[in-house]
C-alpha cells in the first residue's frame, strides 16, 4: 500500500498525517467527527480553555468507543454454548417425533 501525507483541518489548525491511501478517507471522517465534537463543547459555553475543550472532546469520544466495544463484544464461548443447547433441543424434538 502506498503511504500519503494527508492534510486535515481541526478547529482551524492544519495538521499533516502520514497514512496509507486506504486510511485517508477514514481519517477524514474521524477529523470531522472530532472537529464537530469540539465545536459542540465550545457552543455549550461551560468550558473556555481550548486545551480543556480538546481533552474533554477526546475523553467523550474515547468513552463512546469503550461503550460501543462493550455493547458489540462477541463472546465466542457463549455462542458455542448456545449452539450446543440448540442442537440438544433439536435432537430431543426429533427423538420425540420418532
Amino acid at each position: 500500500m502506498n503511504n500519503s501525507i494527508f492534510n486535515v483541518n481541526i478547529i482551524g489548525r492544519e495538521l499533516s498525517i502520514a497514512c496509507t491511501d486506504k486510511e485517508c478517507e477514514e481519517l477524514q471522517l474521524a477529523a470531522v467527527y472530532l472537529d464537530n465534537k469540539i465545536k459542540d463543547i465550545k457552543a455549550e459555553g461551560k468550558i473556555i480553555d481550548s486545551d480543556h475543550i480538546e481533552i474533554i472532546a477526546m475523553l467523550k469520544i474515547t468513552h463512546e468507543l469503550l461503550i460501543l466495544r462493550n455493547i458489540t463484544s462477541f463472546d465466542m464461548d457463549e455462542f458455542k454454548r448456545r449452539i450446543i443447547t440448540l442442537e440438544k433441543k433439536v435432537d430431543e424434538a426429533i427423538a420425540m417425533e420418532a
